[in-house]
């Protein structure tokens, strides 16, 4: 997908352009007809993630333990539908369990499409506004308090920012759990919701979900959106800007927010 979106930066200002995104959708893992999982992911090689899904996973031990595999896509993403031996059906059935997705890719303890894919609540927050020079500091900022990440250069880490607020920020390995931490961090303050997320990841639909039940208005990113994530903020009304660099940023969605000028 290729979206239009606002480059801004302090020498010259705000322009038009557009950036190609990477595609996400849900994936069902489905083993003899019941879903052992659903992850987020670029729908490409869709074989060989369900089989290396399989395998790593420990539900069947060689490949010759799956005896069919079809790719079926639907409205709601893609199922990868895989068929297994007798004793390895029976060995699945007295251990099945949810499984989490993977860090970095998957919806814990999701397991259908339509949970997947869930609309995101609409976030109220039209009088919520940002100067777009006031969020560059706000994400270097960012830096000085990644202590963990500074130590091992292997978490993630997400704030929250208020203007002429202190920024409160959250490491995990996870980015989905550094969100977490930084939502529940902001929740048992009891402050205002109405500020800035910011994220030292990629923007896939799960964060942009997560945001839009908390009540953020606003995300702004070190990396690039998926296109899902992009028509998820657009539908909830949460402005995201990504691709946060030194010299700029990009804004994809509801600019209203961010003073551009």
């Amino acid at each position: 997908m290729t979206a239009s979106r606002l480059r801004w930066t302090p020498k010259k200002g705000a322009s038009e352009g557009a950036r190609l995104l990477a595609e996400e959708t849900a994936v069902a893992l489905v083993h003899d007809g019941s879903t052992t999982a659903v992850m987020m992911a670029t729908p490409t090689d869709l074989e060989d993630f369900g089989l290396g899904f399989s395998l790593s996973e420990g539900v069947v031990g060689d490949m010759g333990e799956v005896r069919d595999l079809e790719v079926v896509a639907s409205d709601l993403g893609v199922e990868v539908r895989m068929w297994l031996a007798a004793d390895r059906t029976r060995d699945l059935a007295a251990r099945r369990r949810r499984l989490a997705g993977a860090t970095g890719c998957g919806l814990c303890g999701v397991d259908s499409l339509a949970e997947a894919l869930r609309p995101a609540p609409p976030v109220a927050g039209d009088g919520f506004t940002v100067a777009a020079a006031d969020l560059l500091p706000a994400m270097a900022a960012m830096e000085g308090e990644q202590r963990i990440g500074a130590a091992t250069r292997a978490v993630h880490a997400a704030g929250f920012w208020r203007p002429g607020e202190p920024l409160v920020v959250r490491e995990d390995v996870g980015r989905h759990n550094a969100l977490d931490k930084v939502l529940g961090a902001v929740a048992r303050a009891g402050g205002s919701r109405q500020g800035v997320l910011l994220l030292t990841s990629r923007v896939s639909v799960e964060l942009v979900q997560k945001a839009a039940v908390f009540g953020a208005p606003l995300i702004c990113a070190v990396s690039a959106p998926t296109a899902l994530a992009v028509r998820t903020a657009q539908a909830a009304g949460i402005t995201l800007v990504a691709v946060t660099r030194a010299d700029g940023f990009e804004v994809f969605t509801h600019p209203q927010r961010v003073g551009l000028n």
